[in-house]
């Protein structure tokens, strides 16, 4: 079976990262992007043979109980991570200046931010883009033309899938919104303006 690498969208691309693969030990991390001029599917086949990564999933288990780390490789349009476990490969050579271990620094793309902590994945608005939203909605808030069904449709249209701190991000961004239309004698936006429920993809899309 051929090895699947290439999402389909930005939010299959977090959701395998924080679903299947963060949370089974992958917290070694290589991140960059396919340089303009060169075929993105030649860079996957590419790194995917350098590194062995298209094992079966009793091969990966083989791997593991003789100490060797096992790699994935997960690519959307031209963004890609190499992440491993431990263990012993020559990816943490090949690679040595560039690993990040993603319990220590997240993964950013997409304006996500995604990291593991206390054992399990964290799901972020990566920070400049988190204060660039803020901002914006603050100076909306208080617009006279921004109605509160106005900002609310725009809450709920940002395209950040409602992982649990993403929640919390938007919850600030929304009290703050509203704790300056109060001053401003506005109606406030309802909280019904954020979409809690995240969505569930098909990462690679329909199989």
């Amino acid at each position: 079976m051929q090895y699947r690498c290439e999402a389909a969208s930005l939010e299959g691309f977090i959701q395998q990262l924080a679903v299947n693969y963060l949370p089974h030990g992958y917290w070694f991390c290589v991140a960059g992007e396919v340089p303009v001029g060169k075929d993105p599917a030649a860079v996957d086949r590419k790194l995917i043979e350098r590194y062995g990564i298209g094992l079966s999933r009793w091969a990966r288990a083989r791997r593991k109980r003789g100490g060797a780390a096992n790699l994935h490789y997960l690519r959307w349009e031209r963004s890609f991570v190499l992440i491993a476990t431990h263990g012993h490969h020559h990816f943490f050579e090949d690679e040595r200046r560039k690993v990040f271990d993603v319990r220590r620094s997240p993964i950013r793309v997409g304006g996500y931010a995604v990291s593991f902590r206390q054992g399990r994945s964290h799901v972020r608005i990566d920070d400049e883009r988190y204060r660039e939203l803020k901002a914006y909605f603050l100076d909306r808030a208080t617009h006279r033309s921004a109605t509160a069904v106005a900002v609310a449709d725009e809450l709920r249209a940002l395209p950040f899938e409602p992982y649990a701190p993403v929640r919390r991000q938007l919850f600030i961004i929304l009290r703050a919104v509203n704790r300056a239309r109060r001053t401003a004698g506005f109606e406030p936006v309802p909280w019904t303006a954020l979409r809690l429920r995240r969505r569930i993809v098909r990462p690679f899309g329909e199989q």
